[in-house]
This record gives C-alpha cells, sequence and structure tokens, in this order.
C-alpha cells in the first residue's frame, strides 16, 4: 500500500527528514503535496525528484518566480500564502498531512486537514500550543488520527501504550538544557545568536534552536503534552537529560518508568508517525548500550529559566493564554536573531507580553488569532521600547 502524504513545510529541517524517509521507502510512500516558505531553490528540486499535484510558497512573486523555472505549464498548481497552505493540507488525494511549519502559521492548515479527514503528523507545537481544546475536538469528530513527530511527545505516546491512561501518574519531558544550560545566569545576557544556534545534539532550525536554549521549546513541549494527552499539567514533568539519550519517560502508578531510548535522530519519530503503528528499518547507526555516556537527569531551574515556570502558569489558565505566549515568544526570537535584544530579553519580553494581554476564551479559531495578533504587537512595542532605552 502506498501512502500519499502532504508535507508542509517541506524545506525545513523536519520536512527534510521526512523526505529523506520517503526516498528511503519509495514503494511506501507518494509526495501529493508541498509547501515551503521562501527557499525555492531545494522547493525546486524537491518537485523535480517527488512530482507533487500541489506545490504552495510564502507570497505571490515567489510563486511567479517558481512558475517560471518550472518546464510545463505549473500555473494552476503553484500556490501561495495561507490559503496555498490550506489547499496542499486539504488536497483530495491526500491521506496523511505532515505538519511542519514552523510558528503559529502551522495552525490554520493544520485545522483545515483534520476538518477534510486527513491524518496529521504533528511536527508543528504550536498548532496545539495555540489550539490545543479545539484541534482534539475536531481530531476526535472527524475520528481522524493525529500522531506526534516531536521526538518527546512521540516518546510519550509510545510509553502510553504500557499501560492504562487513568494509571499513568507523571510524564517526564527530558530537555537536553541546550548549549546554556551549565553556564552562569549572569553570562546568559552576552550570548549571541551564534552561540545559541549551536545545539550540543540535535540538528534544528533557527527558531527551535533558540527555544532550547531559553527553555521556552519545554515550555511549549508541556502545554503540547497537556492537550494531546489529555493530561493535568501538573502531572508533566521536565528534567535536564544532557545526552537527549532517554527521549522522554512515562512513570504509571505502581513506580514503573516506561523510557523511549535512541540516538539523537528525527527519522526516527517521522518514520513511526507515518506507518504507525508498524515500524521501519531505517538505514541509520544503532544507540550502542556499551559506549554511550552515562546518562544524567537534574531539575530544571525555573529562576534561571523564568519562561519555563511560565509556561506551567499560562497552562494552568488556559484559554487564548498559551496563543499569547506562543507569539510573544515568536516575535521575541525574531528580534534575537536580528541583534535587537539580548539573549535573556527573550524571556523578559515573553514574561511581560503575558502579563499585559488579558485572557479570553479560546472558544474558535478567530479568538486564538486574535491573541495570537494581540501578543504580537504587544511584544514590538515592548521591542522597540527596549532598543529606544538602550539607544538613550
Amino acid at each position: 500500500m502506498v501512502k500519499k502524504i502532504s508535507l508542509l513545510g517541506s524545506t525545513g529541517s523536519i520536512g527534510r527528514n521526512v523526505l529523506e524517509v520517503v526516498r528511503q521507502y519509495p514503494d511506501r510512500f507518494k509526495v501529493v503535496g508541498l509547501a515551503a516558505g521562501r527557499n525555492i531553490g531545494l522547493l525546486r528540486e524537491q518537485i523535480d525528484e517527488f512530482g507533487p499535484e500541489l506545490v504552495s510558497v510564502a507570497d505571490p512573486e515567489l510563486a511567479g518566480e517558481l512558475i517560471r523555472s518550472l518546464p510545463g505549464d505549473w500555473h494552476e498548481r503553484i500556490l501561495f500564502g495561507t490559503d496555498g497552505n490550506e489547499l496542499v493540507a486539504t488536497v483530495s488525494s491526500a491521506e496523511m498531512v505532515v505538519s511542519a511549519i514552523v510558528g503559529a502559521a502551522g495552525l490554520t492548515p493544520t485545522l483545515a486537514a483534520i476538518r477534510a479527514g486527513k491524518d496529521i503528523g504533528l511536527a508543528n507545537k504550536e498548532t496545539l500550543v495555540m489550539a490545543g481544546d479545539l484541534v482534539m475536538k475536531e481530531v476526535r469528530r472527524h475520528k481522524v488520527m493525529l500522531r506526534p513527530i516531536d521526538s518527546e511527545h512521540s516518546a510519550i505516546d509510545q510509553g502510553l501504550d504500557a499501560g492504562r491512561r487513568e494509571d499513568v501518574a507523571r510524564l517526564i519531558l527530558t530537555a537536553s538544557g541546550g548549549p546554556f544550560f551549565a553556564v552562569d545566569p549572569e553570562e546568559l545576557d552576552k550570548v549571541t545568536p551564534e552561540q545559541a544556534l549551536a545545539h550540543p545534539n540535535w540538528d534544528m532550525g533557527a527558531k527551535i534552536s533558540i527555544d532550547s536554549a531559553t527553555l521556552i521549546n519545554k515550555g511549549l513541549e508541556v502545554i503540547e503534552a497537556h492537550y494531546l494527552f489529555d493530561i493535568g499539567v501538573d502531572k508533566i514533568e521536565v528534567l535536564i537529560h544532557p545526552q537527549s539519550i532517554v527521549h522522554s519517560m512515562v512513570e504509571y502508578c505502581d513506580g514503573s518508568f516506561i523510557a523511549h531510548l535512541g540516538i539523537p535522530d528525527m527519522k526516527i519519530p517521522i518514520a513511526y508517525a507515518l506507518t504507525f503503528p508498524e515500524r521501519l528499518e531505517l538505514d541509520l547507526p544503532r544507540l550502542d548500550l556499551t559506549a554511550a555516556p552515562n546518562l544524567e537527569f537534574q531539575k530544571a531551574d525555573l529562576v534561571k529559566f523564568p519562561a519555563l515556570k511560565l509556561a506551567y502558569e499560562v497552562c494552568r489558565s488556559g484559554g487564548t493564554m498559551p496563543a499569547v505566549f506562543n507569539g510573544a515568544n515568536e516575535v521575541a526570537v525574531a528580534a534575537f536573531l536580528a541583534n535587537k535584544i539580548s539573549f535573556t530579553e527573550i524571556s523578559k519580553i515573553v514574561i511581560e507580553t503575558v502579563a499585559r494581554v488579558p485572557r479570553r476564551e479560546a472558544a474558535d479559531l478567530e479568538n486564538i488569532l486574535a491573541a495570537d495578533r494581540e501578543a504580537r504587537i504587544q511584544a514590538e512595542l515592548l521591542i522597540d521600547s527596549k532598543q529606544n532605552h538602550h539607544h538613550n
């Protein structure tokens, strides 16, 4: 059986890994849709190799450029923007949609895919952070399968197969701690984007690398796990595990810990999501336990990484607050990467934005997107005021 896949975020780190798995099993998968942002050089190669029915890019200029570069008539098949992403996500031939667009932009196409009855491989955690209740309701209503691709959530998903939900005591998300886990808090102000992008164990895109360094990534994952597995946020714990070998654990009421171990390679959770419940043999090095380093675990320092503590608070608060938290972070990370603010100011801006934007019910997509917009405006204002302050 060939599974037909639409891939949102095809030129990013996860998207490229998805296509690696497809490449290894051409008889198992057919790519029918590709959505990318601005990297049309790579997208052009992907179109040549995989021959999708529909393609989407960031804007009309890029769409025009892509159409001109392709042989034959692609006018009807190259789309752009949010509408383009949604059309790629709902293309009738697709059975599964892999959602790997970075950030809030992944929400609307993922929701559209669910409503169109597609199974979902979810690598875009913002979808559940911003609209967890709404998305999971739609998953149940349309009876689709949603499989997490995040390595931590994939690990927990597999750990939950070992017992009954009512017997779960805790979910334990592991975090590498990023590049600055051992750095003195006073030194964090001087961190450059280059240093923050150098992740010790995983090869990730810029946004997730920075989120990993601030530990906001774990905050987003805590919120995602709360909605995805329908478990109280106070039963979700983060442990720093610098070796990135234990990808996460489920603790049961009898004291059993079910842990998922493996080398840090995204192709493992991707392949599992694509072929669940089957497992594919992957052309990857195996984890050699005799050569593996000692495995260490320690509690996350919520004083040094205050945004992680805030993630728990916004998750308890619910409503539109997780969307506000996420929107403020996206703006702050972009400002840090553009050298507009310091590393420690990322968390400060997120904290201040969450304090400024009122909580509303997350009843529908409109409310959630409005909260996201409001958070971004407030975060931009805070960044501008900090910049002016630095210049004076």
